[in-house]
Protein backbone atom coordinates (compact mmCIF):
# COMPACT_ATOMS: atom_id res chain seq x y z
CA UNK A 1 0.00 0.00 0.00
CA UNK A 2 2.86 2.27 1.28
CA UNK A 3 4.24 1.49 -2.32
CA UNK A 4 1.36 2.33 -4.09
CA UNK A 5 0.57 5.37 -2.32
CA UNK A 6 4.57 7.05 -2.92
CA UNK A 7 3.92 5.96 -6.56
CA UNK A 8 1.06 8.09 -6.79
CA UNK A 9 2.68 11.39 -5.34
CA UNK A 10 5.37 10.97 -7.78
CA UNK A 11 2.73 10.12 -10.31
CA UNK A 12 0.83 13.64 -8.98
CA UNK A 13 3.97 15.51 -8.77
CA UNK A 14 5.27 14.82 -12.42
CA UNK A 15 1.75 15.27 -13.76
CA UNK A 16 1.57 18.84 -12.51
CA UNK A 17 4.74 19.39 -13.59
CA UNK A 18 3.99 18.46 -17.14
CA UNK A 19 0.66 20.54 -17.12
CA UNK A 20 3.40 23.37 -16.26
CA UNK A 21 1.06 24.84 -13.01
CA UNK A 22 4.92 24.80 -11.28
CA UNK A 23 6.26 27.46 -14.33
CA UNK A 24 7.93 30.84 -12.96
CA UNK A 25 5.55 33.71 -12.89
CA UNK A 26 5.43 36.24 -15.00
CA UNK A 27 7.77 39.29 -14.68
CA UNK A 28 6.08 42.37 -13.64
CA UNK A 29 4.84 45.12 -16.16
CA UNK A 30 7.64 47.89 -15.86
CA UNK A 31 5.82 51.11 -14.99
CA UNK A 32 5.95 54.04 -17.43
CA UNK A 33 7.67 57.28 -15.02
CA UNK A 34 5.70 60.15 -15.17
CA UNK A 35 8.35 63.16 -15.74
CA UNK A 36 8.43 67.00 -15.92
CA UNK A 37 9.90 68.18 -18.78
CA UNK A 38 7.26 68.75 -21.69
CA UNK A 39 8.94 67.05 -24.13
CA UNK A 40 10.93 63.59 -23.95
CA UNK A 41 12.38 60.59 -25.78
CA UNK A 42 14.00 57.49 -25.32
CA UNK A 43 15.29 54.89 -27.16
CA UNK A 44 17.29 51.60 -27.19
CA UNK A 45 20.20 53.36 -28.49
CA UNK A 46 21.49 49.65 -30.04
CA UNK A 47 18.14 48.66 -31.78
CA UNK A 48 16.99 51.96 -32.71
CA UNK A 49 13.24 51.18 -30.99
CA UNK A 50 11.57 53.52 -29.23
CA UNK A 51 11.42 52.81 -25.24
CA UNK A 52 9.48 56.22 -24.33
CA UNK A 53 7.54 59.07 -26.04
CA UNK A 54 6.22 62.23 -24.23
CA UNK A 55 5.35 64.89 -27.00
CA UNK A 56 8.39 64.03 -28.79
CA UNK A 57 8.39 65.62 -32.11
CA UNK A 58 6.88 69.09 -30.78
CA UNK A 59 9.84 71.75 -31.57
CA UNK A 60 10.90 73.28 -28.50
CA UNK A 61 14.19 75.55 -27.77
CA UNK A 62 17.38 73.66 -27.62
CA UNK A 63 20.12 76.24 -25.72
CA UNK A 64 23.03 74.71 -24.90
CA UNK A 65 22.39 71.53 -26.55
CA UNK A 66 22.50 73.09 -30.42
CA UNK A 67 26.50 72.56 -29.24
CA UNK A 68 26.19 69.07 -30.13
CA UNK A 69 25.60 69.41 -33.52
CA UNK A 70 28.41 71.96 -33.59
CA UNK A 71 30.63 68.99 -32.40
CA UNK A 72 29.19 66.78 -35.02
CA UNK A 73 29.29 69.18 -37.62
CA UNK A 74 33.30 69.43 -36.94
CA UNK A 75 34.30 66.09 -36.28
CA UNK A 76 32.58 65.33 -39.89
CA UNK A 77 35.10 67.56 -41.89
CA UNK A 78 37.37 65.87 -44.16
CA UNK A 79 41.38 65.94 -43.19
CA UNK A 80 40.56 67.00 -39.74
CA UNK A 81 43.71 67.84 -38.01
CA UNK A 82 42.69 67.56 -34.02
CA UNK A 83 46.04 69.53 -33.28
CA UNK A 84 45.57 72.30 -35.25
CA UNK A 85 45.80 75.49 -33.93
CA UNK A 86 43.10 78.28 -33.84
CA UNK A 87 43.85 81.85 -32.44
CA UNK A 88 41.38 82.99 -30.36
CA UNK A 89 39.53 86.49 -31.45
CA UNK A 90 38.56 89.51 -29.95
CA UNK A 91 35.05 89.13 -31.52
CA UNK A 92 34.74 85.64 -28.98
CA UNK A 93 35.24 87.47 -26.16
CA UNK A 94 32.67 90.42 -27.65
CA UNK A 95 30.03 87.24 -28.37
CA UNK A 96 30.19 86.38 -24.98
CA UNK A 97 30.08 89.77 -23.48
CA UNK A 98 27.12 90.94 -25.71
CA UNK A 99 24.97 88.25 -24.89
CA UNK A 100 25.78 87.44 -21.06
CA UNK A 101 26.83 83.84 -22.42
CA UNK A 102 28.54 80.75 -20.89
CA UNK A 103 32.21 80.66 -21.36
CA UNK A 104 35.58 78.82 -21.72
CA UNK A 105 37.49 82.18 -20.46
CA UNK A 106 39.08 81.30 -23.53
CA UNK A 107 42.08 84.69 -23.72
CA UNK A 108 42.36 86.71 -26.42
CA UNK A 109 45.47 85.93 -28.67
CA UNK A 110 46.19 82.17 -27.62
CA UNK A 111 46.52 79.48 -29.73
CA UNK A 112 44.07 76.50 -28.99
CA UNK A 113 43.69 73.66 -30.35
CA UNK A 114 40.71 72.41 -32.35
CA UNK A 115 40.40 69.09 -29.45
CA UNK A 116 40.77 71.63 -26.70
CA UNK A 117 38.40 73.66 -28.12
CA UNK A 118 36.00 70.91 -28.21
CA UNK A 119 36.01 70.44 -24.28
CA UNK A 120 36.30 73.64 -24.01
CA UNK A 121 32.59 73.67 -25.56
CA UNK A 122 31.19 70.25 -24.37
CA UNK A 123 32.37 70.52 -20.84
CA UNK A 124 32.25 74.32 -19.74
CA UNK A 125 29.55 74.66 -22.93
CA UNK A 126 31.69 77.84 -23.92
CA UNK A 127 29.88 79.72 -26.55
CA UNK A 128 33.14 81.40 -27.10
CA UNK A 129 34.82 78.10 -27.90
CA UNK A 130 31.45 77.36 -29.99
CA UNK A 131 32.09 80.63 -32.09
CA UNK A 132 35.96 79.72 -32.44
CA UNK A 133 35.07 76.14 -34.43
CA UNK A 134 32.34 78.04 -36.26
CA UNK A 135 34.62 80.64 -37.22
CA UNK A 136 37.20 78.21 -38.06
CA UNK A 137 35.18 75.31 -40.28
CA UNK A 138 32.98 78.16 -41.65
CA UNK A 139 33.77 79.22 -45.18
CA UNK A 140 33.60 83.02 -45.93
CA UNK A 141 35.88 86.30 -45.84
CA UNK A 142 34.76 87.89 -42.48
CA UNK A 143 33.65 85.92 -39.07
CA UNK A 144 29.87 87.20 -39.41
CA UNK A 145 30.08 85.34 -42.74
CA UNK A 146 31.75 82.17 -41.62
CA UNK A 147 29.86 81.46 -38.66
CA UNK A 148 26.74 81.68 -40.87
CA UNK A 149 28.19 79.45 -43.21
CA UNK A 150 29.27 77.17 -40.84
CA UNK A 151 25.11 77.35 -39.36
CA UNK A 152 24.55 76.28 -42.60
CA UNK A 153 26.38 73.23 -42.04
CA UNK A 154 24.76 72.28 -39.31
CA UNK A 155 21.55 72.26 -41.08
CA UNK A 156 22.59 70.43 -43.96
CA UNK A 157 23.88 67.84 -41.22
CA UNK A 158 20.42 67.93 -39.25
CA UNK A 159 18.43 66.65 -42.76
CA UNK A 160 21.53 64.09 -43.65
CA UNK A 161 20.37 62.84 -39.75
CA UNK A 162 16.74 62.58 -40.62
CA UNK A 163 16.24 65.50 -38.25
CA UNK A 164 12.78 66.66 -40.08
CA UNK A 165 11.96 68.79 -37.00
CA UNK A 166 15.22 70.63 -36.70
CA UNK A 167 16.04 74.05 -37.50
CA UNK A 168 19.36 75.64 -36.36
CA UNK A 169 20.13 79.79 -36.36
CA UNK A 170 23.64 79.34 -33.99
CA UNK A 171 26.03 77.35 -33.38
CA UNK A 172 25.77 77.90 -29.40
CA UNK A 173 21.73 77.55 -29.08
CA UNK A 174 21.43 81.66 -28.41
CA UNK A 175 19.04 82.15 -30.75
CA UNK A 176 17.54 84.29 -33.05
CA UNK A 177 13.84 82.95 -33.02
CA UNK A 178 14.33 79.88 -34.88
CA UNK A 179 16.77 77.73 -33.39
CA UNK A 180 14.42 74.54 -32.41
CA UNK A 181 14.63 70.93 -32.18
CA UNK A 182 12.78 67.73 -30.83
CA UNK A 183 13.46 65.00 -28.35
CA UNK A 184 13.12 62.61 -31.12
CA UNK A 185 15.57 64.37 -33.52
CA UNK A 186 18.27 65.49 -30.83
CA UNK A 187 18.65 61.35 -29.73
CA UNK A 188 19.05 60.53 -33.42
CA UNK A 189 21.65 63.41 -33.38
CA UNK A 190 23.61 61.51 -30.07
CA UNK A 191 23.66 58.51 -32.00
CA UNK A 192 24.65 59.67 -34.47
CA UNK A 193 27.13 61.46 -32.96
CA UNK A 194 28.76 59.01 -29.82
CA UNK A 195 29.89 56.69 -32.86
CA UNK A 196 32.58 58.61 -33.41
CA UNK A 197 35.45 58.12 -30.95
CA UNK A 198 36.56 61.58 -29.97
CA UNK A 199 33.11 62.64 -29.10
CA UNK A 200 32.18 60.14 -27.27
CA UNK A 201 35.43 60.67 -25.36
CA UNK A 202 35.24 64.47 -24.81
CA UNK A 203 31.86 64.19 -23.63
CA UNK A 204 32.24 61.63 -21.11
CA UNK A 205 34.76 63.53 -19.61
CA UNK A 206 34.63 65.16 -16.09
CA UNK A 207 37.28 67.74 -16.23
CA UNK A 208 39.39 69.15 -18.40
CA UNK A 209 42.99 71.33 -18.13
CA UNK A 210 44.15 72.81 -21.45
CA UNK A 211 47.44 74.31 -22.01
CA UNK A 212 47.28 76.98 -24.73
CA UNK A 213 50.11 78.65 -26.71
CA UNK A 214 50.08 82.50 -25.39
CA UNK A 215 50.94 85.50 -28.07
CA UNK A 216 54.64 85.63 -26.61
CA UNK A 217 54.86 81.50 -27.52
CA UNK A 218 54.82 80.53 -23.59
CA UNK A 219 52.36 78.05 -22.53
CA UNK A 220 49.41 78.78 -20.44
CA UNK A 221 47.98 76.01 -18.39
CA UNK A 222 44.07 77.64 -18.45
CA UNK A 223 41.89 76.55 -14.78
CA UNK A 224 40.13 73.62 -15.39
CA UNK A 225 37.08 72.65 -17.31
CA UNK A 226 34.27 70.97 -15.13
CA UNK A 227 31.49 69.17 -17.45
CA UNK A 228 28.30 70.72 -16.64
CA UNK A 229 26.36 67.15 -16.75
CA UNK A 230 26.29 66.15 -13.37
CA UNK A 231 24.96 62.77 -14.15
CA UNK A 232 28.20 61.57 -15.78
CA UNK A 233 28.98 57.99 -14.16
CA UNK A 234 25.72 57.63 -12.42
CA UNK A 235 24.15 54.57 -13.95
CA UNK A 236 26.53 54.33 -16.66
CA UNK A 237 25.66 57.79 -18.31
CA UNK A 238 28.15 58.49 -20.57
CA UNK A 239 27.15 61.87 -21.48
CA UNK A 240 26.17 64.17 -23.86
CA UNK A 241 24.78 67.55 -23.48
CA UNK A 242 23.15 70.12 -21.05
CA UNK A 243 21.50 73.19 -22.09
CA UNK A 244 19.43 75.50 -20.27
CA UNK A 245 18.09 79.23 -20.55
CA UNK A 246 15.36 81.63 -19.81
CA UNK A 247 12.64 80.05 -22.48
CA UNK A 248 14.41 76.97 -22.93
CA UNK A 249 14.33 75.93 -19.67
CA UNK A 250 16.50 73.00 -18.62
CA UNK A 251 17.42 70.31 -21.63
CA UNK A 252 19.87 67.07 -21.64
CA UNK A 253 20.53 64.93 -24.37
CA UNK A 254 21.62 61.81 -22.64
CA UNK A 255 23.22 58.16 -23.16
CA UNK A 256 23.63 55.30 -20.70
CA UNK A 257 25.45 51.96 -20.65
CA UNK A 258 25.01 49.28 -17.93
CA UNK A 259 25.53 45.73 -18.44
CA UNK A 260 25.80 45.79 -21.88
CA UNK A 261 22.14 48.00 -21.96
CA UNK A 262 22.58 50.79 -23.76
CA UNK A 263 20.18 53.82 -23.86
CA UNK A 264 19.74 57.16 -25.72
CA UNK A 265 17.76 60.19 -24.84
CA UNK A 266 16.90 63.60 -24.74
CA UNK A 267 14.33 65.61 -22.93
CA UNK A 268 13.56 69.38 -23.46
CA UNK A 269 11.84 72.00 -21.42
CA UNK A 270 12.25 70.37 -17.70
CA UNK A 271 11.32 73.46 -15.42
CA UNK A 272 14.34 73.42 -12.78
CA UNK A 273 17.95 71.59 -12.90
CA UNK A 274 16.58 69.32 -9.96
CA UNK A 275 13.38 68.29 -11.97
CA UNK A 276 16.08 67.79 -15.23
CA UNK A 277 18.12 65.16 -13.38
CA UNK A 278 15.15 63.41 -11.71
CA UNK A 279 13.54 62.62 -14.96
CA UNK A 280 16.77 61.69 -16.66
CA UNK A 281 17.29 58.88 -14.50
CA UNK A 282 14.18 57.91 -14.56
CA UNK A 283 14.20 57.84 -17.82
CA UNK A 284 17.63 55.64 -17.66
CA UNK A 285 16.19 53.54 -15.48
CA UNK A 286 13.29 52.65 -16.95
CA UNK A 287 15.42 52.05 -20.09
CA UNK A 288 17.33 49.67 -18.54
CA UNK A 289 14.18 47.88 -17.09
CA UNK A 290 12.14 47.92 -20.67
CA UNK A 291 15.51 46.31 -22.71
CA UNK A 292 15.90 43.68 -19.99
Amino acid sequence: MRVRRAAAVVFTASAVLAGGVLTAAPAQAVTTPTITAKGAYLMNSTTGKTLYSKSADIKRLTASTTKAMTAKVVLSQANLNLDAKVTIKKAYSDYIVANGASSARLIVGDKVTVRQLLYGMMLQSGCDAAMALADKFGSGTTVAARTKNFIAKMNTMAKSLGMTNTKFDSFDGISKGANASTPRDLTLLARSAMKNSTFKAVVKTKSYTAKTITKTGSTRTMGAWTNTNTLLGWNGTLGVKTGSGTEAKYCLIFAATLNGESVMGTVLTAPDAASRTADVKKLITYGYAKIS
